[in-house]
């Protein structure tokens, strides 16, 4: 531990050396002149994406050359070669700094694609790839979900028929994050229809700058259009694209989506807020004394606690290899939390949630009412999540399920 705590001294002068203090402390407080971030999913327009993807990214580049942007990865990737418990107490620094943020396709690519390759990937993928993936020199986004089947990814259609050396995709994906900004998608594809629904799914690395892919975005009631559909019209691509065997997609697929359930609700930059952001602006309304405004502020401040605890628990023990299904329960904990943030915030403002009359720090929350139902879906529905705990933690039959 005193190893730890030199090299995070010594992290922390980095940082002060290239970045300012925030005002606000760790926790993300509202600054005295706003409120500070609260949107769970920015509302940006194509424009504003690319520069906050340009900030991050450069961002990460300078952590890479100082050994603090792959700090677990091994060291023929790039890395540190250290453990989760390095990684952690760099972001509670870094958490200190004003820093870029992070949007979801910068997260998708370095926390969910890059490890899934590590995992799958050939070692031309892994050594082509994943340096540059690190590097943020190009984003990949994730293309599961399709109008008729979004939890339920084993129902999928999107075709890939294999011809000679070349596999043609034709069908839609939609709900992708960033597509508009990336270089590469992790597609499933289903590639045996006479196989069951688990089997005969296969994985792809396609990119989107292939004849055939059209993206579409699509504005969120929220106000943006970071969502996209992507439509696949005889899309060529070799078998060099393909993630994995044949026939592995479903691993493949689960694989990324134990990454992203793990990162739900963990590390110090994430999306929609914080406590401490709606105990300040309960402050600035004069209502931190009302006895129903305390009992809300103490109820959120418990399980958000309990939320980080047991985040930082899954990041110390993390051993290498893909995460379990803990992941599902700090999914359904961060989610809920969200919930529980736009119930406090609504008992708050009130009325001044409905129309921007210019007052600081309230219809700004107005962005996280609108996007916390949002999580109850992303990355498997919430009963995916209780059919997981259920059925691979607890043990307890299958639910009964329709004939395929």
């Amino acid at each position: 531990m005193s190893d730890l705590a030199e090299w995070q001294a010594r992290a922390r002068d980095w940082l002060r050396s290239r970045a300012r203090p925030r005002d606000s402390g760790a926790d993300g407080e509202a600054d005295e002149g706003g409120l500070g971030p609260v949107a769970v999913f920015d509302s940006l327009t194509f424009e504003q994406e690319h520069e906050q993807l340009a900030a991050a990214a450069a961002w990460q580049r300078a952590k890479l050359a100082a050994g603090y942007g792959a700090i677990t990865w091994p060291p023929e990737h790039g890395g540190a070669g250290l453990t989760a418990v390095y990684e952690d107490a760099f972001g509670r620094e870094e958490a200190r700094f004003d820093v870029p943020r992070k949007n979801e396709l910068f997260s998708v690519t370095l926390d969910l694609v890059a490890p899934t390759i590590a995992a799958f990937g050939t070692p031309a993928q892994q050594r082509e790839l994943i340096p540059r993936l690190l590097a943020a020199e190009l984003f990949v986004c994730q293309l599961f979900s399709e109008p008729g089947a979004g939890s339920d990814l084993a129902s999928l259609s999107l075709r890939a028929e294999r011809r000679g050396s070349d596999w043609v995709l034709n069908g839609q994906k939609v709900w992708t994050s960033g597509a508009r900004h990336a270089a590469f998608g992790e597609l499933i594809a289903r590639s045996d229809p006479a196989q069951a629904r688990h089997r005969g799914l296969t994985a792809f690395l396609v990119p989107m700058d292939a004849p055939g892919v059209e993206i579409r975005p699509i504005r969120q009631m929220s106000g943006g259009s970071g969502f996209n559909e992507v439509f696949f019209t005889d899309v060529v691509v070799p078998d060099e694209a393909r993630l994995g065997e044949a026939g592995q997609g479903w691993q493949v697929a689960l694989t990324t989506l134990g990454f992203e359930r793990a990162r739900s609700g963990a590390g110090a930059q994430q999306p929609g807020g914080s406590f401490a952001q709606v105990a300040a602006t309960a402050r600035e309304l004069g209502r931190q004394d009302d006895p129903l405004v305390r009992q809300l502020l103490a109820d959120l401040y418990v399980r958000s606690e309990v939320q980080r605890r047991y985040a930082a628990r899954m990041t110390q023990s993390a051993a290498a290899g893909t995460p379990g299904e803990e992941g599902s329960v700090l999914k359904l904990m961060w989610s809920a939390n969200l919930m529980r943030m736009s119930a406090a915030v609504t008992e708050l403002l009130g009325p001044r949630l409905v129309a921007d009359t210019g007052e600081p720090g309230t219809f700004g929350w107005s962005e996280h009412l609108l996007g916390a139902p949002g999580y109850r879906i992303a990355g498997g529905t919430e009963e995916i999540q209780r059919n997981i705990i259920a059925e691979r933690v607890l043990g307890l039959p299958r639910e009964r399920r329709p004939p395929a």
